[in-house]
């Protein structure tokens, strides 16, 4: 929680006090991380109509609109953009204060993350657990998307991806690796017998993306090993390749957080497989933020620790 900290009134002009209230910009950054007043109120511990009136308050007294409306919740708008960037900085230095004076402040807030859904799902959903154990202060949400976040817009705040993403300002860093390669259930393979070489695969079925709605070049794994003549089902969705691939539908190409321990699939010639690179990224505006701080330490702390997994050992 920000802590709002007022200068006495002998030490501040008349001249120099701000045309709105400092408590404001509170309302203002939760608003705009949760994009929604009802949580953001709850954030806050006030009802929702006290964060619309302040908001309301505050973008009267600044002569702008600050949040676009709709039903599907809160969204920054040019100025709003501009807004948050002061905010943070508001923010950071209150922490800072509470932090010198000896008050101890805890880092808290939420930190968004996006992701991709197969790591998102199956992996990061296990590391973000174990963080809120440790920090349970901090409420990290977890954004899947088949597109790739804009983070200069505040579309996220930490986004973990299978490419190092380009963008204006961006921090990024590789932080490890995973193995993709093939599985099949055990009924599958009981029925159609094991493959024993590359060749043998072009009689067998396939579970793979759908190419055209594949955003991302690095999710087309498969193609890294083979054009399989048969594929028997596509999604855009890695966790229904993967409940595809239980039922006994075809071989499918899996990531090792997802399947190398996994009890209920059988590798398929494993020598057979390719790797990606795990990046980490944060707009360099949020580097200084104490909260988002904590996630990007953790996150690459245990990608390093995960190693093994990661590479399916």
């Amino acid at each position: 929680m920000v802590m709002s900290i007022a200068p006495p009134e002998t030490s501040v002009s008349p001249s120099s006090k701000p045309r709105y209230d400092w408590n404001d910009i509170v309302y203002f950054l939760e608003l705009a991380r949760q994009r929604n007043l009802v949580r953001a109120a709850t954030a806050l511990k006030v009802d929702h109509t006290t964060v619309g009136r302040r908001i309301r308050e505050l973008e009267r007294n600044l002569g702008c609109t600050l949040f676009n409306r709709s039903k599907h919740g809160f969204t920054l708008t040019e100025e709003g953009h501009r807004l948050l960037q002061y905010a943070e900085g508001m923010e950071n230095q209150a922490n800072l204060i509470a932090e010198a004076i000896g008050l101890g402040a805890e880092a808290g807030g939420a930190v968004r993350v996006a992701s991709l859904e197969g790591i998102g799902s199956f992996y990061l959903t296990r590391c973000i657990a174990d963080f809120n154990r440790l920090q349970p202060a901090i409420q990290i949400e977890l954004i899947t998307d088949s597109r790739i976040l804009d983070l200069s817009r505040r579309e996220a705040d930490i986004f973990v991806s299978f490419f190092n993403p380009r963008g204006r300002r961006l921090s990024t860093s590789k932080v490890g690796e995973f193995k993709v390669s093939l599985f099949a259930s055990p009924a599958y393979l009981q029925t159609r017998g094991p493959p024993r070489s590359l060749a043998d695969l072009d009689k067998h079925d396939f579970i793979d993306f759908i190419d055209e709605h594949v955003h991302i070049k690095e999710n087309l794994w498969l193609s890294d090993i083979l054009r399989p003549t048969s594929v028997v089902f596509r999604s855009t969705s890695l966790l229904a390749q993967y409940m595809s691939a239980m039922a006994g539908q075809g071989i499918v190409m899996l990531p090792s957080f997802v399947a190398a321990h996994d009890k209920a699939l059988i590798p398929v010639l494993p020598e057979i497989f390719t790797v990606r690179d795990i990046w980490i990224s944060v707009h360099e505006d949020l580097l200084h933020i104490s909260r988002v701080r904590a996630v990007l330490r953790f996150f690459e702390r245990r990608i390093a620790a995960d190693g093994a997994l990661l590479r399916g050992a």
